[in-house]
């Protein structure tokens, strides 16, 4: 026993394990009491068990196993976890239990296998039985059979699957155990009980005998529909609930049930499919068109074989369908005719809805045959047309049908009367909307009085059908006309109509695609159609326009339901009353009058005709009082309105009887019931008053009184027609107007558009413009019902016209109709009305599309076009398609029957020539848009094509496929797509491409739906296979489109559909089904409810209108854009409540609402505090996660809990994201009223923030940022400062996002960052973002180390974290990132801390690879940027002043200036490449090198060190040099110091403005441009402003740029605000060109960019459009002639012809901008003759000749226009006007003269003006002239003499003075100027002599150097030159200062000093320079930039150098450093030490 008692003390889980036999027996009995005991089904121990119950039940000791299955059986009835153990232990049951002997053993475990069913796990349990059914003992087959009909019979045919149970059941028939057939036979009889007939067909072939015994078996079953006896645990309360109907006696839920279960098996559903195509004979095409009918006869008769399989597999039946079509048609003989008849039938009955796309091409042809009048054919003829039928829908075939109605054929008129009738039954009331009943009600109203009698029947048949179908509600409209006894007629038909979907309905309702409701009573009366109805029919049935839009559920206010206005009470009532007045008959006058007599007193009756106007006007006004106190039921209104018309009638001249009169009509109207009768009496009379002014008003008043009475529709009508009949265009303005006002009163419902819109268009084209001007009025009202789709009416008028329509469409767009005011109260109660508002407007939007004049083209699409189309040539095939656009393009609308077009174009589809597909595709979307809805019909066998297509390797193909797709889409809605396994059978082909378009679009698409066909549910195993596909884009579309199949198909299905995968993908895919549940939208809700207007229907009319149908959805109308995709549907305002009653319908109560209207966020006193200490202590989670887990959502919901408004809490946590985009919406409008709140859960409101990252959702996280945006200003504000907890649970995941692919996100977090730093330290920022630049998404580490590269501009190297050397170390390391991206962040935000911080960045980035170095050296030079040498001082300066100068410049280096220098020199060099790129010079290229040979040193030297101070030399050390002259000594101290101080200052702070009036903030720009203003107007500063000329100029238009290209383009920026920043810069720069002296200083290349920028904004058609945007070109063309004027008359002579020579040769440059720029070339040629002195005519012929150099005679000669030509000859003939022949001396820049063809034509010039004037040339005109100026007096010579050396002497005209000396010694040679310079110093005499030498080398164009490098002339000849700019841009400008002078005033300071004054020290460089002239060509300002780069590595430790130095030396000096060589350098700083000794 020793044994025994060991097992005993064991755990019970241990016994049940043991090996023992005992044990486990004393285990089992355990367990089923532990079992019993435990009441939670949710206890973990049930846990314990889970492994062990399959051993309970596959025990091997048969006792033991008994008691085992007792225990398993309560574990699974129990057990919460149970459901999990279904596969093993049923499994076991099969093959363990089932095979047992006992009876109680098999019985257990059928037991266990039906609770299994129970607890939901039916699918596993049926799926291990039937592999049961192959096991090979039969014992277990039987068990298997009998559980499975046990399992059936209790929980009925909707959980038990019956197909696969039928396709096993002949195998099981054939068993050869007596056993197993007996089980099967038992179970077939079971099946039966719930299927019925369906069982037939699958079982038809087993043997006869067997099927014999079933069928008497199936006979003794009883009739009623079976119920399930057992439910599921989820259906237990149904359970309950039908015990309670059984007691009570009811079943009508069995009923209800039985609509359930009866469609879900349909025995064609239970068949295999049969692939036929491959079977049909090889010879079969050539048969069927033989000659001899027999052979015809044969090849039928092999496809009738085939096709009476009863499933056929889907294929392209296309080409056998067609030839079916042809022998029905065509062939002669009837009996094949038949034959061809009965194929058809086999085909559309095999392929059902797979035949539907071949239905629009047989239909036809089969009603036209029904001419033949052999029952036979006629009888085969039928069935085909039926079954045909039911492939397709009525909407799809309405327009054949419709056209074969009126053929002349008797029989046809019947067949087709009576198809139309069989179709009817086949309908609801949803499938057969108004808008399809009313035009085959029209085209029965015909046949109904043929004169065939079999016509006639046939029609009542059908109308009676319909009568039944829809109800007299629906149907009474249309049958207003109708006598009574054809009425009665028809209504004794309806009577004896039995509908398909009555209780009497067989089997043929399994075939229809409409779930039909058998509960029903056949003969229910129209009310109870119309609720039946809304059961049935769930599925939209489609609408001519818009599909179905409002089937099911209430749409409009609670109204039963609207498909496309299905009769509505309100409609029903109208008409009703309609039918009543139109009863009363005209009535002869003499009846009138004694009516009248009777109600009105004598006297008025016989007054009514005097003479007297005022006895007329007491007769009136008897009469108005008479009909005031009448009764409604007494007033006979038609005497009445007779008597007012008797003579005088309306013919009244006396204005007051008229009025009254017309008063008195619109009270008849009002007060009594006034027929359509009566009205036709007065409305004329009132037409012809309406134009009255005096009586105008009253006559509108009655006409809107009798609108309201015989309704507007009518009375419009009438009204039009009556206007238009007549001359008067007064009448007719009036008329348009008064219709205007009454449309909007009584709304728009059952007006006729099509009779406007004629009437419209005779107005339109009426000479009045008071007509036209109302026309277009009443078009605008009409827009906003009908919408855009109105324009198409008017497409051909004439262009002004239409744009005075659309301007009055855009004034309407965005409002909504008003509420109808009238028309409402007096036919019909409140709650009909709302019915008719319902349907009526729709009706009115439908139609719309319908009334567009369609043109037939099926006559244009000819056999040849078709066959064009697909020839072997592709030029053939694309002149087919050609055609075919054309004919399309030309017809605009066109009718639906295209012919054989279809297929012609499916087959271009797949075109080996992708540009014929592509053409294809656009052909398509042509026709889609031109057949508008009705490109329904084409879905199938067009439209899937179109798919495929998707899956093309082309991107540009996709995209165009995809374009069409949305095309067809928004006409046809998405149903049609939807049904049928077309879409499914995309979805399973393999191809990455296809699938992923496929699913995007689907993604789109399925959001906005309302519901979709069941055959969604096709795609979901493709689906599933997507998500697991090796593609990766593939995938992430897969789970994209998840969601939003889950929407429609529900979580359980989905789940469902993942049994038949392996195990694996089963648990991959369920794991996404669970994350896609929580992300599951809502589905959108009915339209009706998102308008929350009062407007009954008015409003959603509008949005059917417009060109998109309403498919199931609103949204689908708006193109349904992916970020819209759900939210358009919610509602739009996101408070709103209506919004959440859509969603949540069950949950919105008031209650709830009333909530809402306190604070959002509670204040809890330090509950912040207490937080952080909590998560310090570790009492709650640190907030730290890769992705955000469940504990973590958890914890944040409790935090919250306490700190927000329950209401928010529940839509923050919500698992759909509209309601977080609501949350965030409600916490954006709290967040100025709360701050208090916010900053006291400002940790929570970031941690949840955090979790919306993680979202897919692009709506929520742009939500999130824009929140986030305000947030933190809002925090700036308060000056609040984040804590270390909500950073670090915050910047981390933000930082994620940087990496976002999306631009618009990375811009928002960027901004978020930037934002940030104001609220936390940028230090401590720096190692969060550091952290982000290890990420593996290379987006994200791109912008962390562009962040971090704007962190240390902005905030200096202490921002780097830990050390600037680690950090750097750390950023270096992505020099060599594989991502080009990173690379070039990494790369620029080094070169960014070197501007910062100078050549220590090397020492501190450590070593880097020689391939990272020197990108990163490559990429500093290119920067063009480094640290400067402290800027030296003057040469003057006082020695003390030293130190505190230097450290002011050592701190202006490490300032902001250079940085932002840098930064607007990378913006320009930008802005210099695109418009390099934009006009293409062409001699650029070869130039540059040069200018890298010749002076690179100075303008290198001359930048890096004079920098800011060489401007002020201008006005300050001229003093030095005169000196002696004119200023006494001590000045200079004085001036001196001043001038340091303000100097240091003043221009850095000016490069600092300066470089932000670029900056892209309009703001920013505004201030500085402002800033700059001041220092203009102010004369003393302007001053200020030298040398930042250029610098400013390239500012200003860079800003002109981005405005241009990036600021008008921007939607979102108010263009006040443009406005206003070009009015600042024209203003400033107005202001800048009145000051000569600082004009004068831009240069070339920056005035051509200017005067570009300048001509651009005057051609920008957009500002045109502004409002202020006239006065801003008119400021423009202001300045521009100011510049013009002021500039260096050189520069900008030469500027302008360089832009002109761009304009010609570039491309995209408009004429209108070349002609713009040679006006301003003619305005100078007329400003030459006062400017021609100043001019350096050298180079501007030098220009001329580059410029003919590019455009020979010839090529200008082949210019558009002959303006340049001419421009260039004028100016060239002014010159040689003004110089005479002296202009041949100034060619000297022009390298071969003789290959000039310039001098040939000045010399032609030259020539030309002599012949002139004979012998007497210009040179003796000159020379005349010389002479008498010879001898004119002395004194003048001498006042003119003065008057020069004055200008030298002043510090402003050195310049000016020394050129005009030369220009008088050069004249006067023998001049005597030595008595001026006698009294003058020896200095000032040296300088003059200087100068002169200086201005003769410049004129005689020695030392001319290429002006390409940006220098002017008088620089070149200089080694040293001086830089008037102080900008960064190298641009210097020696037109106002030359070099000489800064030589001049050295030379003067040395001889002083006494210093050597030797030539060759001074200008070593000199001959280099003279000896290389060069072509020069004018460049703009970057070139310079490019030509300091390529010396600035050899400079760098030259500088180093420099900078050590600075203090001692660098303080005052003009000369730079020559980077030629160190020991100039080093010579030169002894010089200036021996200057400074010397002047101490």
């Amino acid at each position: 026993m020793g044994d025994d008692s060991e097992w005993i003390k064991l755990p019970v889980d241990q016994k049940c394990e043991h090996k023992l036999w005992k044990a486990r027996l004393n285990g089992y009995e355990e367990a089923l009491k532990v079992f019993q005991k435990i009441k939670d089904e949710k206890s973990p121990e049930w846990s314990k068990f889970l492994g062990l119950i399959k051993k309970f039940v596959t025990d091997s000791n048969a006792v033991v196993q008994l008691k085992g299955l007792e225990a398993a059986l309560v574990y699974v009835e129990n057990a919460h976890v149970a459901g999990k153990t279904t596969g093993e232990v049923v499994s076991g049951v099969v093959s363990k239990v089932f095979n047992q002997p006992k009876a109680k053993a098999k019985e257990l475990g059928i037991e266990i296998c039906l609770m299994y069913i129970e607890i939901e796990k039916g699918e596993a349990v049926q799926e291990e039985l039937l592999k049961g059914l192959d096991n090979k003992n039969p014992k277990i087959i039987v068990a298997c059979i009998e559980t499975l009909r046990k399992a059936l019979s209790e929980f009925g045919s909707k959980i038990i699957l019956l197909k696969p149970i039928i396709k096993v059941l002949p195998k099981l028939f054939e068993s050869r155990e007596k056993a197993v057939r007996d089980e099967a036979k038992l179970i077939a009889v079971e099946i039966y009980r719930w299927i019925r007939d369906a069982l037939r067909p699958p079982l038809q072939n087993i043997n006869s005998v067997q099927l014999k015994e079933l069928e008497e078996e199936w006979v003794k079953l009883p009739t009623g529909a079976p119920k399930p006896t057992r439910f599921l645990r989820s259906q237990q309360e149904l359970e309950a609930k039908l015990e309670q109907q059984q007691s009570a006696g009811g079943d009508a839920e069995g009923g209800g049930d039985d609509g359930d279960e009866v469609p879900q098996i349909d025995a064609y559903e239970l068949l295999e499919a049969v692939e036929i195509l491959s079977k049909l004979p090889k010879d079969f095409y050539d048969k069927i068109e033989a000659k001899k009918w027999q052979e015809r006869k044969e090849a039928l008769e092999a496809v009738e074989v085939l096709v009476k399989n009863p499933k056929l597999e889907a294929g392209d039946y296309a080409d056998l369908v067609k030839a079916l079509k042809k022998v029905v048609g065509k062939d002669t003989n009837v009996m094949l005719v038949a034959l061809a008849a009965k194929c058809l039938t086999g085909l559309a009955v095999g392929l059902r809805k797979k035949f539907g796309q071949y239905a629009g091409h047989v239909v036809p042809t089969i009603l036209e045959k029904f001419k033949e009048k052999k029952p036979q054919v006629v009888q085969a003829l039928q069935e085909a047309i039926d079954a045909i039928f039911l492939t397709t829908t009525l909407q799809n075939i309405s327009e054949d049908v419709l056209a074969v109605m009126d053929n002349k054929n008797p029989t046809i008129k019947q067949q087709t009367s009576l198809f139309i009738a069989r179709s009817f039954r086949h309908c609801t009331a949803s499938t057969l909307p108004k808008s399809l009943l009313k035009p085959f009600c029209a085209a029965l109203l015909k046949h109904i009085n043929d004169s065939a009698p079999e016509v006639r029947d046939a029609a009542f048949e059908a109308l009676g059908t319909a009568l039944k179908v829809v109800g007299e509600k629906a149907v009474n409209p249309f049958l207003v006309d109708v006598d009574k006894l054809k009425l009665d007629k028809i209504k004794e038909c309806s009577e004896k109509v039995e509908l398909v979907n009555g209780k009497k309905a067989g089997l043929a309702a399994e075939k229809k695609e409409f779930k039909p409701v058998p509960g029903r009573t056949a003969v229910s009366g129209a009310a109870g159609d119309k609720d039946t109805k809304d059961i049935s029919a769930p599925k939209p049935g489609p609408l001519k326009k818009a599909p179905a839009t409002k089937a099911g559920g209430p749409p409009k206010k609670g109204k039963p339901t609207a498909p496309g206005g299905t009769g509505s009470a309100g409609t029903k009532n109208k008409k009703g009353l309609e039918t009543k007045e139109i009863v009363e008959s005209e009535l002869s006058i003499e009846v009138c009058e004694e009516k009248a007599s009777a109600v009105l007193p004598a006297t008025c009756i016989q007054l009514l005709d005097s003479s007297n106007w005022k006895e007329r006007l007491a007769c009136m006004e008897e009469f108005q009082k008479a009909v005031e106190l009448m009764d409604r039921t007494e007033m006979p209104c038609q005497a009445l309105v007779r008597m007012l018309a008797k003579k005088p009638g309306w013919k009244e001249t006396n204005f007051q009887v008229m009025q009254m009169k017309l008063h008195i009509v619109a009270l008849i109207a009002q007060k009594g019931n006034f027929s359509k009768t009566s009205a036709q009496i007065v409305l004329d009379g009132l037409v012809d008053k309406i134009g009255d002014v005096k009586c105008g008003n009253n006559a509108k008043e009655a006409m809107t009184a009798i609108a309201e009475a015989c309704m507007l529709p009518w009375t419009a009508e009438q009204v039009m027609s009556m206007a238009f009949s007549q001359k008067n265009p007064k009448n007719q303005s009036e008329t348009l107007n008064w219709l205007s006002n009454a449309i909007k009163e009584f709304g728009f419902s059952g007006l006729n558009v099509k009779a406007f819109i004629s009437n419209v268009k005779t107005a339109l084209a009426a000479t009045n413009p008071a007509v036209r001007t109302s026309a277009i009025t009443l078009l605008g009202v009409m827009y906003l019902y009908v919408g855009p789709s109105l324009r198409m009416f008017f497409e051909d008028e004439k262009p002004a016209l239409l744009s005075q329509i659309d301007a009055e469409f855009e004034k309407m767009q965005g409002q909504s109709p008003p509420a109808p005011t009238r028309g409402i109260s007096k036919h019909t109660t409140s709650g009909t009305d709302e019915g008719e508002e319902g349907d009526e407007p729709d009706d009115g939007g439908n139609d719309v599309v319908d009334l567009l004049p369609r043109t037939e083209i099926s006559d244009k699409i000819t056999s040849e076009l078709v066959s064009k189309i697909s020839d072997k040539n592709w030029k053939i095939r694309k002149e087919g398609l050609d055609e075919v656009a054309g004919i399309i393009n030309e017809a605009k609308f066109i009718q639906p029957n295209i012919g054989e077009l279809p297929t012609a174009l499916k087959g271009r589809l797949n075109d080996s020539n992708k540009i014929l597909v592509q053409q294809t595709l656009n052909i398509l979307q042509q026709l889609a848009v031109a057949m508008g809805p009705n490109i329904k019909q084409h879905v199938k066998n067009l439209g899937i094509p179109i798919i495929t297509v998707l899956g093309d390797s082309k991107n540009n193909v996709r995209a165009a496929a995809l374009a069409t797709v949305n095309a067809w889409a928004e006409q046809t809605g998405m149903k049609e797509w939807l049904e049928g396994e077309d879409l499914s059978e995309e979805l399973k082909k393999e191809n990455p491409f296809l699938r992923q378009e496929l699913l995007g679009w689907l993604a789109e698409k399925l959001p906005t739906l309302r519901s979709t066909p069941t055959d969604l549910i096709l795609c979901v195993p493709h689906l599933y296979s997507c998500l697991e596909d090796r593609n990766g884009d593939v995938r992430k579309k897969a789970q994209d489109a998840l969601p939003f199949f889950m929407m429609h198909l529900g979580y359980e299905k989905m789940a469902k559909a993942t049994g038949k995968l392996k195990p694996t993908s089963k648990d991959q895919v369920l794991a996404m089904l669970e994350k896609a549940k929580a992300n599951m939208p809502a589905k959108p809700a009915a339209p009706a409810k998102a308008t929350s207007k009062p407007v009954g229907g008015s409003a959603p009319a509008k949005f059917q209108a417009s060109s998109a149908p309403v498919e199931d959805s609103v949204s689908s109308t708006v193109e349904p854009k992916p970020d819209l995709k759900k939210a358009k549907t919610v509602g739009v305002s996101s408070k709103a409540k209506s919004a959440q009653g859509k969603k949540v319908p069950s949950k919105t109560s008031l209650k709830e609402d009333e909530d809402k209207s306190g604070p959002i966020f509670i204040v809890v006193p330090n509950g912040k505090e207490q937080r952080m200490k909590d998560e310090k202590g570790l009492k709650v989670l640190k907030w730290n996660f890769t992705t955000p887990r469940d504990e973590y959502i958890e914890q944040l919901k409790t935090q919250m809990s306490s700190c927000v408004a329950k209401w928010l809490q529940d839509e923050l946590f919500h698992s759909d994201f509209q309601h977080h985009n609501k949350a965030l919406a409600v916490m954006v409008d709290h967040l100025e009223s709360e701050k208090e709140g916010v900053i006291g859960c400002l940790d929570l409101i970031l941690k949840w923030l955090t979790l919306r990252f993680f979202d897919t959702n692009t709506s929520v996280l742009m939500k999130a940022l824009e929140y986030l945006k305000l947030l933190f200003t809002l925090l700036s504000e308060e000056e609040y400062h984040l804590t270390e907890n909500e950073a670090s649970s915050f910047i981390p995941y933000l930082i994620l996002k940087v990496g976002e692919p999306k631009d618009v996100i990375r811009k928002d977090v960027r901004a978020i960052l930037n934002r940030m730093c104001l609220v936390y330290p940028a230090s401590k920022m720096f190692p969060f973002i550091m952290e982000g630049t290890k990420s593996k998404n290379s987006k994200q580490r791109a912008e962390c180390l562009e962040e971090l590269g704007c962190l240390v501009e902005s905030y200096g190297m202490n921002v780097c974290q830990p050390t600037p050397g680690k950090a750097l170390k750390e950023i270096a390391i992505h020099i060599g990132d594989r991502d080009n991206a990173v690379r070039n962040a990494a790369l620029n935000t080094i070169v960014t801390v070197y501007n910062v911080h100078g050549d220590q960045v090397f020492k501190l980035i450590g070593t880097l690879s020689e391939k990272d170095m020197s990108m990163l050296e490559e990429r500093i030079k290119r920067s063009a940027k480094r640290p400067s040498a402290a800027p030296v001082k003057q040469v003057d300066e006082k020695p003390q002043r030293t130190q505190s100068i230097n450290s002011n410049a050592n701190m202006l280096r490490k300032g902001p200036v250079e940085d932002i220098s840098s930064k607007l020199k990378i913006m320009y060099r930008t802005y210099r490449i695109q418009a390099r790129n934009m006009s293409g010079h062409p001699e650029a290229a070869q130039m540059v090198r040069r200018e890298f040979q010749l002076d690179l040193d100075e303008i290198e030297n001359d930048n890096g060190t004079v920098r800011c101070e060489m401007p002020e030399l201008v006005q300050h050390k001229l003093d030095d040099i005169f000196e002696p002259v004119l200023i006494p000594e001590p000045k200079i101290r004085a001036v001196s110091p001043h001038f340091d101080d303000m100097h240091s200052n003043t221009a850095s702070t000016i490069n600092f403005i300066i470089s932000q009036v670029a900056s892209g903030d309009i703001n920013t720009s505004i201030q500085a441009l402002t800033q700059i203003d001041e220092v203009l107007r102010q004369e003393d500063k302007a001053e200020a402003m030298s040398g930042h000329i250029d610098q400013f100029l390239i500012a200003t238009f860079m800003q002109l740029r981005l405005i241009y290209n990036t600021h008008m383009a921007d939607e979102k920026l108010e263009k006040d605000e443009i406005i206003k920043l070009y009015s600042c810069i024209i203003g400033n720069m107005i202001s800048l060109f009145q000051i000569e002296s600082l004009a004068r200083e831009a240069s070339t290349g920056v005035l051509k960019d200017l005067m570009h920028g300048l001509i651009t904004l005057m051609l920008d058609s957009r500002i045109e459009d502004l409002e202020e945007g006239q006065q801003v070109i008119r400021s423009v063309n202001l300045l521009v002639v100011k510049v013009l004027e002021k500039s260096d008359q050189t520069n900008i002579l030469s500027a302008l012809l360089v832009l002109l020579q761009d304009s010609l040769l570039a491309t995209a440059s408009s004429p209108k901008f070349s002609e713009l720029v040679m006006k301003c070339l003619w305005r100078m040629v007329r400003l030459l003759p006062d400017t021609i002195n100043s001019i350096n005519l050298d180079r501007i012929l030098l220009d001329i000749h580059i410029f003919m150099k590019v455009f020979p005679k010839e090529k200008l000669k082949q210019c558009k226009s002959e303006f340049p030509i001419r421009t260039l000859k004028t100016l060239l003939h002014t010159l040689c006007k003004l110089k005479g022949p002296k202009i041949l001396d100034h060619l000297t820049m022009i390298d071969n003269k003789n290959e000039s063809e310039l001098e040939a034509h000045l010399c032609r010039m030259m020539k030309h003006s002599m012949d002139q004037t004979g012998s007497k040339s210009d040179k003796e005109t000159e020379k005349g002239a010389s002479r008498i100026d010879e001898k004119s007096s002395k004194a003048k010579v001498n006042d003119f003499l003065a008057e020069i050396f004055k200008k030298i002497g002043s510090k402003e005209n050195t310049k000016e003075g020394l050129a005009e000396l030369y220009e008088y010694k050069k004249k006067y040679s023998d001049a005597d100027i030595e008595p001026f310079l006698k009294n003058s110093s020896q200095f000032f005499q040296s300088y003059v002599e200087r100068g002169l030498r200086v201005i003769e080398m410049e004129r005689e164009g020695k030392g001319r150097i290429p002006t390409s490098t940006g220098i002017s002339s008088q620089m070149e000849v200089t080694c040293v030159p001086a830089t008037s700019t102080v900008s960064s841009i190298g641009n210097t400008n020696g037109e106002e200062v030359g070099p000489s002078v800064y030589l001049e005033r050295l030379k003067i300071l040395r001889q002083r000093c006494g210093l050597d004054n030797t030539k060759q020290d001074d200008r070593p460089p000199l001959t280099s320079l003279l000896s290389k002239p060069a072509v020069p060509t004018v460049a703009s300002s970057t070139d310079m930039l490019h030509s300091k780069l390529s010396q600035l590595r050899e400079s760098r430790e030259q500088h180093q150098h420099s900078d050590l130095d600075s203090n001692q030396t660098h303080s005052s000096g003009t000369v730079t450093t020559s980077s030629s060589s160190t020991a100039n350098i080093d010579d030169l700083k002894k010089r200036l030490e021996r200057i400074k000794s010397s002047r101490k």
